[in-house]
């Protein structure tokens, strides 16, 4: 383990999230809402910080190995929490306990999209950007980010990449150097943004609340700048425009980057976990679509339609975002909407939830034991896109399924037993896990009422959930911290 390592990272990348407090104060100085002291502040207090932890080690140059690069980013992650957790404590709107802003901060970095907020329309414009823009830096991850730049300082990246990068096959990469691949996925990331920006702005927003839900649309975050959250316009062409674009987010960035640089589309039509996404939703979409068509929740099928294609599509890519109270929505609904965020979106997404291409190689690897059953002596083998999936990425995705099951069991039974009830309890636990955000029950649209235990807790849970598990779960184990 290297600890000056370790440290030296940890202060450039602290000083490198401080600049994030300086777009709000921009936003703040142009609307004049009076909200821009708490940036500031925070600026200069992890600026600072980060400046004393880098000092003392700034010469130290040497190659990250793997465990550092899983320390720093576990580490970062709960610094980076506390750390934008620094102006929601500090602003006079909204007032927020330490509990409730570091819950925030953490829904925000994770692109979760819980929230202990009320009132929203009415927060200064500085404090709705921030919400937004916190889930836009996590949402690729700021990690990412830094890969892109510590090269350039002398620092290896692959293990922070390796650490950061969700799914169960991190060893690819887009190009050969793992700088190039991180500015790869970013300009990716930032050419989505601003493409949703433009179009949301078309379809009838403001500047402001185009950015703000092109920030949480690219990120799947799933805040809003209203409380209404989506619902606010009450526009099926930016409803439609919002599924298209959530949908695009939930699939795989390695495809997006196939497409941009060979100019096709083949790439999809030829990726099984794509193939498994799309028809998911698609099947999704019209059992919703009849079933409330069906029971009067929508007198026309095309309304059925685009509630059911909006909604369906917001949970089943974690985004959290909202056009009807999904609660009301009759027999199962509701609830098989919580299964889809447990599935998520595509591996190299920044969708949460398990991924689909697990989901899909644990149903090739159960009908290959089904198989083994007929047929005990043959050489039966999983294969994804062709190729021979090997054993130890089988083994992982059995290992990770147990333990998300697992987990999730536990936090819904500290859910009710901290007080919330069972229907809350099961909404809270997927909705922090998964990085969904809404739950079921009373923390169907907000948290406030939430325990502070539940809170805590559900930091941890978002964390978890953002890391897939075993990048935090593997820093308590004995074997890790041994020379």
């Amino acid at each position: 383990m290297q600890l000056s390592a370790v440290q030296r990272v940890l202060g450039l990348l602290l000083m490198i999230f401080s600049l994030s407090m300086l777009p709000p104060t921009l936003v703040g100085l142009h609307y004049g809402d009076g909200e821009i002291l708490p940036f500031i502040q925070g600026f200069f207090w992890l600026f600072s910080i980060g400046a004393l932890i880098f000092w003392p080690v700034r010469h130290f140059k040497k190659d990250l190995k793997l465990r550092d690069g899983f320390l720093i980013v576990v580490l970062f992650w709960t610094v980076l929490s506390m750390s934008g957790a620094v102006p929601f404590f500090f602003a006079d709107t909204p007032k927020m306990s330490i509990t409730d802003a570091v819950f925030e901060a953490v829904s925000g970095l994770t692109t979760t999209g819980a929230t202990v907020l009320t009132n929203i329309d009415a927060l200064p414009h500085s404090i709705k950007f921030y919400r937004q823009e916190l889930q836009w830096l996590g949402g690729m991850g700021i990690v990412v980010l830094a890969v892109a730049i510590l090269p350039l300082l002398g620092i290896g990246g692959m293990q922070l990449f390796k650490a950061e990068t969700p799914g169960p096959m991190k060893d690819n990469k887009l190009t050969a150097r793992i700088a190039d691949t991180a500015k790869t996925l970013w300009f990716i990331y930032v050419g989505l943004t601003v493409f949703y920006a433009l179009a949301y702005r078309l379809g009838g927003m403001s500047w402001f609340d185009a950015v703000g839900h092109a920030f949480s649309t690219v990120s799947i975050g799933g805040f809003s700048t209203h409380d209404a959250g989506f619902g606010f316009y009450n526009s099926a062409w930016l409803d439609g425009m919002a599924t298209l674009f959530m949908l695009v987010a939930g699939a795989n960035f390695t495809l997006h980057f196939v497409a941009w640089n060979q100019r096709s589309v083949r790439g999809y039509l030829h990726d099984s976990e794509f193939r498994a996404y799309a028809l998911l939703m698609v099947l999704m979409i019209a059992l919703y679509s009849l079933i409330l068509w069906g029971n009067h929740t929508y007198e026309s099928l095309l309304d059925a339609l685009r509630y059911a294609s909006f909604n369906v599509v917001s949970y089943a890519t974690t985004t959290g975002f909202a056009t009807a109270d999904i609660t009301l929505w009759p027999v199962f609904l509701p609830l098989l909407l919580m299964f889809l965020a447990i599935i998520g979106g595509s591996t190299g997404s920044t969708a949460g939830g398990m991924k689909v291409m697990r989901v899909v190689l644990i149903i090739k690897q159960g009908f290959r034991e089904l198989k083994q059953l007929i047929h005990p002596q043959a050489e039966l083998l999983v294969k994804l896109n062709g190729h021979i999936v090997p054993t130890r990425v089988i083994q992982a995705v059995w290992g990770f399924f147990s333990a998300y099951v697992v987990i999730l069991i536990l936090l819904v039974m500290f859910m009710q037993a901290v007080g919330l009830d069972e229907v809350s309890s099961f909404g809270a636990a997927v909705a922090m896990l998964t990085n969904l955000g809404p739950g079921l029950g009373t923390v169907s649209s907000t948290f406030a009422s939430a325990p502070d235990a539940a809170k805590w807790v559900g930091c941890l849970a978002m964390i978890l959930g953002r890391l897939e598990i075993f990048t935090l779960l593997v820093l308590f184990t004995p074997a890790f911290w041994r020379r």
